[in-house]
């Protein structure tokens, strides 16, 4: 990993993508989300301060626990002053959103549990498919797909 002086204060988008392992379009993206900023020099190259690899680390963790960017914008919004966030920040915040990430594990163990019931049938026209309509309400009174309004056979 290359180093960066520590007098150096700001990073071109080309060493902000060494260091923190973000692809430069993801930074770019993360930018045009509101969740990273730069400035701009008189030859109109990004420049990003320093705390902008803390910034990155952060946004990185969080959406690989899956945390939405909208989310993990919001966090970042909510800090005073929109600072850096620090280690407590990310232990108030990982706390937040523990009970989402639960949320979510449970309906991928359901989602789990239900997959054998479509391997093989190709045309997912079962009784009843967790996988292709979850929310079925007529599937206990008539199977195979139909429109709303055709009559059941």
């Amino acid at each position: 990993m290359p180093q960066i002086p520590q007098k150096v204060q700001e990073l071109t988008v080309g060493q902000l993508s060494a260091r923190s392992g973000a692809a430069v379009s993801a930074l770019h993206f993360y930018e045009s989300k509101g969740l990273i900023s730069s400035r701009r020099t008189s030859g109109n190259q990004r420049r990003y301060d320093r705390d902008a690899l803390r910034r990155v680390a952060f946004i990185r963790a969080a959406q690989r626990v899956g945390i939405p960017l909208a989310t993990i914008r919001e966090a970042l919004a909510g800090l005073p002053d929109e600072r850096t966030p620090n280690r407590a920040d990310w232990a108030r915040l990982s706390e937040s959103w523990r009970a989402e990430l639960d949320r979510r594990i449970e309906q991928l163990g359901r989602l789990r549990d239900s997959l054998d019931q479509c391997i093989g049938c190709g045309c997912l026209s079962l009784d009843k498919c967790a996988l292709s309509n979850p929310d079925d309400r007529f599937g206990g009174v008539v199977t195979g797909s139909r429109l709303y309004g055709e009559p059941a056979s």
